[in-house]
């Protein structure tokens, strides 16, 4: 299966979606002018990757920001793992947050409760 790589811009994140080492990374500010056509990838590669996940599937999120829309298509992609974690496969979500970022933590939280999948808060010294 192929990876996918998206080298972040100003308004969209980087993102890393390793099938091999079942790793999945999202990092930076996230508002792109079309949420749903950025997060589309992502979610049709999930739903391929859920057929034959690795065992353990590591998804580490480290945004500094994102809106409405995006926050809608990140739950998305949430969902996806939440499939893959009812299998025979494990996901744990790292949620990395800023130490002052009280907005950022709130949102993984909301998430958390949102998602049966184990989710890590991860504080992050500025």
């Amino acid at each position: 299966m192929q990876s996918i790589d998206i080298e972040g811009t100003s308004k969209t994140p980087t993102v890393n979606l390793n099938a091999e080492n079942g790793l999945i990374e999202i990092n930076g500010r996230s508002i792109p002018e079309n949420s749903v056509e950025f997060y589309k990838p992502l979610v049709d590669w999930l739903e391929e990757y859920k057929k034959l996940p690795a065992e353990k599937t590591t998804v580490n999120i480290q945004l500094e920001y994102f809106n409405t829309s995006s926050s809608k298509c990140i739950l998305d992609v949430f969902k996806k793992l939440e499939d893959i974690n009812k299998g025979d496969a494990e996901v744990v979500i790292n949620w990395h947050y800023e130490e002052d970022d009280e907005d950022m933590l709130e949102a993984g939280e909301d998430y958390e409760s949102i998602i049966r999948v184990p989710f890590k808060m991860i504080e992050v010294a500025e």
